[in-house]
C-alpha cells in the first residue's frame, strides 16, 4: 500500500504542476484580440476604408457601425464596444475606455496609430471612460480577483471543517461574505481609491463574488464530503483565476478560456465590478446573474446535503442506532 501511495504522489505532483502551468501560461502566451467589439463611426463612404483595414486582421475585431461620434461614445459607455474609430474631416479619432481594460485601450492605440502612420496621418485619442488616477493600469482591480477567490475558499472550507450544517452553515457563509464585502469596499474604495462607483453597490459585488465561491465549496463538500473542498478550490484556482480575463479582457484570451472564465465566479465578479465601478451598472445583468446562480446553487447544496444526511440517519435500522448509541 505504501508503495502505491509513493507512486501516486510521484506521478500526481508533476501532473498537477503541468496542469497549473498550462492553465496560467497558455492564456498569457496567447493573448490577442479575438472578435473584440470595436466601433467605427462616420459616413459609410468614409468608414469603408477603415473597416477594410480592420478586417485585414482576420478575426481580431467584431465591427459595430455607428452614425457619428455621439453614438459611438454611448456604445462605449454602455459596454457594447471597447473603443471606436471615428472618421472626421480632420482625420481619424480613436475613442477608448481604459476603465474597461487598460490593456485593450493600449492595444487599440498602438494598432490604430501604426495604421495612421503608414498613411501619413495622426490619430487623436480620447479616453471616454478613464481608469482612476490611483490605478491607471488596472493592476489593483486585477489583483483583487485572487484574494476574493481565496477568501471564498477559506470561508467554505472553514464551514465544512467546523462541522456546520444546514441553515447554520448557510447563515455563516452569507454573514462571512457580507463582512468580506464591506471590508473590501472600505479598502478598495475608501482607502486606495481604485474603484469609483457607488460604495454599497461595490460592497455588494465583493460580497456576492465571495459568496459564489464559498457556497460552491461548502455545497459540494456537503454532498460528497471534504473532497468537495479540494475539487471546487482546484477549479477556481486553475481555471477561474487565469481564465477570468481581469488583466486584459475575455476577448483577449484564447477560446474557450475566455468563455469559461466568464461562467466562473472570478471572471464574472471582475466583469461585474468594472460595470458597477466605472459604467454605472451597464452590462451588469449577465455577470450578476451568473454569480447569483453560483451562490444559490451552492447554498441549496448545503441545505440539501444536510437533509440527505438527516434522512439517511433516520432510516437506519433501530438495532444499528441502538448499537451506535451504546458504543
Amino acid at each position: 500500500m505504501s508503495t502505491r501511495r509513493l507512486i501516486a504522489v510521484v506521478v500526481l505532483v508533476p501532473v498537477l504542476a503541468a496542469l497549473a502551468l498550462w492553465a496560467f501560461a497558455w492564456p498569457a502566451a496567447r493573448t490577442a484580440p479575438r472578435d473584440l467589439p470595436l466601433g467605427v463611426a462616420g459616413p459609410a463612404a468614409a468608414t469603408a476604408q477603415v473597416e477594410r483595414q480592420l478586417a485585414q486582421r482576420d478575426g481580431a475585431f467584431e465591427i459595430h457601425r455607428y452614425a457619428d461620434e455621439a453614438a459611438a461614445r454611448d456604445a462605449i459607455e454602455d459596454r457594447t464596444v471597447y473603443g471606436a474609430v471615428v472618421v472626421t474631416p480632420q482625420g481619424p479619432e480613436l475613442l477608448t475606455a481604459s476603465a474597461a481594460s487598460p490593456t485593450v485601450a493600449q492595444m487599440l492605440q498602438q494598432a490604430v496609430a501604426r495604421q495612421a502612420a503608414a498613411e501619413g496621418t495622426e490619430v487623436r485619442t480620447v479616453d471616454v471612460v478613464p481608469a482612476p488616477e490611483s490605478d491607471p493600469r488596472g493592476a489593483a482591480l486585477t489583483a483583487s480577483v485572487l484574494p476574493l477567490a481565496l477568501a471564498g475558499m477559506a470561508a467554505g472550507a472553514a464551514v465544512t471543517l467546523l462541522g456546520l450544517r444546514g441553515a447554520r452553515a448557510a447563515t455563516a457563509l452569507v454573514g462571512a461574505a457580507a463582512l468580506i464585502g464591506v471590508t473590501t469596499a472600505a479598502l478598495a474604495h475608501s482607502w486606495l481609491g481604485v474603484v469609483a462607483g457607488d460604495w454599497w453597490a461595490e460592497a455588494a459585488v465583493f460580497a456576492l463574488s465571495t459568496l459564489a465561491v464559498s457556497a460552491a465549496v461548502a455545497g459540494l463538500a456537503a454532498l460528497i464530503g471534504t473532497a468537495g473542498v479540494g475539487i471546487t478550490a482546484g477549479v477556481m484556482m486553475l481555471f477561474g483565476n487565469p481564465f477570468s480575463g481581469a488583466s486584459s479582457a475575455p476577448q483577449m484570451l484564447p477560446e474557450p478560456a475566455g468563455t469559461i472564465g466568464q461562467w466562473l465566479p472570478p471572471g464574472a465578479g471582475a466583469t461585474l465590478l468594472r460595470s458597477v465601478s466605472f459604467f454605472d451598472g451597464a452590462a451588469a445583468a449577465g455577470p450578476a446573474l451568473i454569480l447569483t446562480w453560483w451562490a444559490a446553487l451552492g447554498l441549496g447544496a448545503v441545505l440539501l446535503g444536510n437533509a440527505l444526511k438527516a434522512r439517511t440517519k433516520s432510516t437506519e435500522p433501530a438495532s444499528e442506532r441502538e448499537l451506535a448509541t451504546v458504543g
